[in-house]
């Protein structure tokens, strides 16, 4: 066995300690600290009259596991999109893919009022799927527009375009208070109840994901290379954009925008254990599912005592990321 795959295989094995770690600081740390002490007596002795005990049950490790699956989804639906495209610059956040999502929720809060947790959800998918299949749409269109760079450029003028429309429609209707949690990604505002319904959408891309792992391993070498190989790329791509829109339109609709998560931790993934999607998938989720739990860790402690939105913190590490891409790579895939 190659040596990168006992490196996954160690990243995989140890994951559950990190997500606990990331799970105990989470519930441990913010505007009003608490013990140990208290998140084992709210775990196996919860009393509902307990101010401590409400906060950790009702907030807290509903935030918390909505960090974890979030980063997990959009790692996932990043390494999947730099995949097939061969673009590593290709990601959610710059692709059109999440804001068609916020886009859609939007429509929804304006012209139909009152949907419910699921059909939101459904919604928000079907936004990824548009925001995504406009962007692409563009590339083909344009002369060299599914190169890296310029792809990453139209994905980026088409969702700033997608979210003006989508702020200008809440504007003329009164919403905007409504939607904005959708724009500021505020995970302590998430709504158990759709963390319930919304978990096993995204475990269901996860495991269209992995299905499909191999196949997107040899997509990468290169569309000509993988036909070759006998492996059939339109249907290895439909399977794979429709675990991109899954995920991604669950993960929106769960804790709304939060960009660069699916840019930089499928290149970190890489990085550690190489390019075979079979593991880069599985640890990419790993990955983003701690790093979004400690930014958002991080977030409560930037303009103490109020919230900042997690969004920020993605982005102050995300940019120079992308801008490093941008200056070394061209976003091509060189391994």
């Amino acid at each position: 066995m190659k040596k990168t795959n006992w490196i996954a295989i160690s990243i995989l094995s140890v994951s559950p300690l990190f997500i606990v770690l990331a799970i105990v600081l989470s519930v441990l740390y913010g505007v009003k600290d608490i013990t140990a002490l208290t998140i084992w007596q709210a775990i196996t002795h919860f009393d509902a009259d307990n101010v401590d005990h409400n906060i950790i049950m009702t907030s807290r490790l509903p935030r918390v596991i909505a960090a974890l699956f979030v980063g997990a989804f959009l790692a996932v639906s990043g390494a999947i999109m730099q995949g097939i495209t061969r673009n590593y610059l290709a990601s959610p956040s710059i692709m059109g893919v999440n804001d068609g999502s916020t886009f859609a929720i939007t429509i929804a809060i304006v012209f139909f009022p009152g949907l419910s947790n699921y059909q939101m959800i459904l919604l928000s998918m079907l936004g990824s799927a548009m925001g995504a299949g406009i962007v692409f749409g563009f590339g083909m269109l344009i002369r060299d527009g599914l190169s890296p760079v310029r792809l990453a450029i139209i994905g980026t003028v088409i969702g700033s375009f997608l979210s003006s429309v989508a702020a200008a429609i809440a504007m003329r209707f009164q919403v905007s208070q409504s939607i904005s949690f959708w724009y500021n990604s505020k995970i302590h505002k998430v709504d158990p109840d759709m963390l319930l319904m919304a978990i096993p959408f995204g475990i269901l891309g996860l495991l269209l994901a992995i299905s499909v792992a191999k196949s997107i391993t040899i997509a990468s070498l290169g569309e000509e290379i993988a036909i070759n190989l006998g492996q059939r790329t339109k249907w290895v791509k439909l399977i794979s954009m429709f675990s991109v829109v899954i995920v991604t339109g669950t993960a929106v609709a769960l804790v709304g925008k939060i960009g660069f998560i699916g840019l930089i931790i499928p290149h970190v993934t890489r990085f550690i254990v190489g390019v075979d999607y079979r593991y880069v998938i599985p640890c990419a989720a790993v990955i983003g599912a701690v790093f979004l739990a400690l930014c958002d860790v991080m977030s409560r402690y930037i303009n103490f005592p109020f919230e900042t939105p997690v969004g920020v913190i993605t982005a102050i590490i995300g940019v120079p990321v992308f801008l490093y891409l941008i200056r070394t790579r061209g976003g091509e895939q060189r391994e």
